[in-house]
Protein backbone atom coordinates (compact mmCIF):
# COMPACT_ATOMS: atom_id res chain seq x y z
CA UNK A 1 0.00 0.00 0.00
CA UNK A 2 1.36 3.35 -0.99
CA UNK A 3 -0.65 5.74 1.11
CA UNK A 4 -2.77 5.98 4.20
CA UNK A 5 -5.52 8.46 4.93
CA UNK A 6 -5.46 10.20 8.28
CA UNK A 7 -8.39 12.24 9.51
CA UNK A 8 -7.92 14.82 12.25
CA UNK A 9 -10.36 17.22 13.86
CA UNK A 10 -9.67 20.88 13.08
CA UNK A 11 -8.37 22.66 16.14
CA UNK A 12 -10.23 25.86 15.17
CA UNK A 13 -13.22 24.70 13.13
CA UNK A 14 -13.96 21.35 14.74
CA UNK A 15 -14.42 19.92 11.25
CA UNK A 16 -12.82 16.70 10.09
CA UNK A 17 -9.80 17.00 7.77
CA UNK A 18 -8.34 14.07 5.83
CA UNK A 19 -4.86 13.90 4.36
CA UNK A 20 -3.22 11.34 2.08
CA UNK A 21 0.28 10.56 3.31
CA UNK A 22 3.10 8.02 3.18
CA UNK A 23 3.40 5.66 6.14
CA UNK A 24 5.43 2.87 7.66
CA UNK A 25 4.23 0.17 10.05
CA UNK A 26 6.38 -1.17 12.88
CA UNK A 27 6.41 -4.82 13.93
CA UNK A 28 4.23 -3.73 16.86
CA UNK A 29 1.57 -2.30 14.52
CA UNK A 30 2.33 1.39 15.11
CA UNK A 31 1.86 3.56 12.01
CA UNK A 32 4.57 6.18 11.46
CA UNK A 33 4.29 9.29 9.31
CA UNK A 34 6.75 12.07 8.56
CA UNK A 35 5.62 15.70 8.39
CA UNK A 36 7.85 17.67 6.04
CA UNK A 37 6.30 20.86 7.40
CA UNK A 38 7.04 19.84 10.96
CA UNK A 39 4.82 21.32 13.63
CA UNK A 40 3.70 24.03 11.18
CA UNK A 41 1.59 21.49 9.27
CA UNK A 42 -2.10 21.90 9.97
CA UNK A 43 -2.61 18.15 10.44
CA UNK A 44 0.13 18.05 13.09
CA UNK A 45 -1.27 21.10 14.86
CA UNK A 46 -4.70 19.43 14.79
CA UNK A 47 -3.49 16.16 16.30
CA UNK A 48 -1.54 17.99 18.99
CA UNK A 49 -4.79 19.71 19.99
CA UNK A 50 -6.83 16.50 19.75
CA UNK A 51 -4.92 13.22 19.34
CA UNK A 52 -8.05 11.22 18.40
CA UNK A 53 -7.67 10.42 14.69
CA UNK A 54 -8.80 7.82 12.20
CA UNK A 55 -6.58 6.06 9.70
CA UNK A 56 -7.38 4.02 6.59
CA UNK A 57 -4.86 2.10 4.50
CA UNK A 58 -5.10 1.64 0.75
CA UNK A 59 -8.08 3.74 -0.29
CA UNK A 60 -9.74 6.59 1.61
CA UNK A 61 -12.94 4.66 2.31
CA UNK A 62 -11.36 1.33 3.19
CA UNK A 63 -11.71 0.10 6.75
CA UNK A 64 -11.32 3.14 8.99
CA UNK A 65 -9.45 2.46 12.22
CA UNK A 66 -9.66 4.76 15.26
CA UNK A 67 -6.28 5.81 16.58
CA UNK A 68 -4.37 8.11 18.91
CA UNK A 69 -1.64 10.21 17.37
CA UNK A 70 1.42 11.77 18.95
CA UNK A 71 4.63 13.45 17.92
CA UNK A 72 7.53 11.07 18.44
CA UNK A 73 10.03 12.26 21.06
CA UNK A 74 11.95 9.09 21.93
CA UNK A 75 15.26 9.01 19.98
CA UNK A 76 15.09 5.26 19.27
CA UNK A 77 11.51 5.49 18.03
CA UNK A 78 12.44 8.57 15.98
CA UNK A 79 15.17 6.56 14.22
CA UNK A 80 12.79 3.66 13.60
CA UNK A 81 10.20 5.93 11.98
CA UNK A 82 12.79 7.51 9.69
CA UNK A 83 14.26 4.16 8.65
CA UNK A 84 10.83 2.66 7.94
CA UNK A 85 9.74 5.46 5.63
CA UNK A 86 13.10 6.10 3.96
CA UNK A 87 13.54 2.44 3.10
CA UNK A 88 9.93 1.99 1.91
CA UNK A 89 9.68 5.07 -0.29
CA UNK A 90 13.25 6.00 -1.15
CA UNK A 91 15.05 2.67 -1.23
CA UNK A 92 17.28 3.76 1.63
CA UNK A 93 19.76 1.26 3.05
CA UNK A 94 22.21 1.65 5.90
CA UNK A 95 25.03 2.04 3.39
CA UNK A 96 23.53 5.31 2.06
CA UNK A 97 22.81 8.66 3.64
CA UNK A 98 19.12 9.42 4.14
CA UNK A 99 17.47 12.15 2.11
CA UNK A 100 16.99 15.56 3.69
CA UNK A 101 13.27 14.81 4.06
CA UNK A 102 13.90 11.54 5.90
CA UNK A 103 16.48 13.18 8.18
CA UNK A 104 14.56 16.35 9.03
CA UNK A 105 10.79 15.71 8.82
CA UNK A 106 8.84 15.45 12.08
CA UNK A 107 7.94 11.84 12.96
CA UNK A 108 4.40 11.15 14.11
CA UNK A 109 3.10 7.87 15.53
CA UNK A 110 -0.47 6.59 15.39
CA UNK A 111 -1.46 3.74 17.65
CA UNK A 112 -4.73 1.90 17.46
CA UNK A 113 -7.24 3.31 19.95
CA UNK A 114 -9.09 0.97 22.26
CA UNK A 115 -12.44 0.22 20.68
Amino acid sequence: MGFCYVTTVGRVTGRRHRIEIWFGISDEGVAYLLSGGGRRSDWVRNLEADPAVTIAFGRPNDRVIPGRARVVTDPDEDGLARRLLASKYQGWTESREMSTWARTALPVAIERADE
